[in-house]
């Protein structure tokens, strides 16, 4: 039997003209904590864009790093980059068995990646992957609904609210910003 790799609470939003994007450090191997400071965030494209990963390490490295190529190749455009993504990822067998999801944020969208060739753009432009996820994303919600936290402090305190009801996400909080 093999044991699954189990990690990480990613969320981003836009909000109030802020882009912000957080993850947790906890590195999950079966029933085994192996890491409690991973980095799970990335500033890439001359930090306008954030790229925040959940599911293999090394599969979403490689899904990472052909995101930037794409972001490089369409001068910037984030949304046709993912969309250009989502389509080489679904066509080729290599990248098809790929087991990651890309949680991308700049601050003209929010966007999220799956591995069945996916791309979602929120309404509201708040993405969550990752085990704990839908926790933070919940919280993220109502913090923005009714309080008027900044950007970062929403993600902060969403990816918190996580960790404390998910066993796969700790309190190791790593936040990137891109302000106005």
């Amino acid at each position: 039997m093999t044991e699954k790799v189990i990690s990480t609470t990613i969320l981003g939003m836009v909000h109030n003209g802020e882009a912000a994007l957080g993850g947790d450090g906890q590195v999950t191997f079966g029933n085994t904590v192996m890491k409690h400071n991973a980095m799970k965030i990335r500033k890439i494209a001359d930090g306008k864009v954030l790229c925040g990963f959940a599911g293999a390490t090394a599969d979403a490295f490689t899904l990472m790093e052909k995101f930037e190529d794409k972001i490089e190749q369409y001068r910037g455009n984030v949304s046709r980059a993912a969309v250009e993504l989502a389509k080489e990822w679904r066509q080729d067998k290599y990248l098809r068995r790929l087991e990651a999801m890309l949680a991308i944020v700049s601050k003209d969208g929010a966007f999220i990646i799956s591995g069945n060739g996916d791309v979602i753009e929120p309404e509201d432009k708040i993405v969550a992957i990752g085990s704990g996820g839908m926790y933070a994303l919940a919280a993220a919600k109502m913090l923005k609904k009714y309080t008027s936290l900044k950007t970062e402090e929403i993600v902060n305190e969403s990816l918190h609210t996580a960790s404390e009801i998910c066993i796969y996400t700790n309190d190791k909080i790593n936040v990137e910003v891109i302000e106005k």
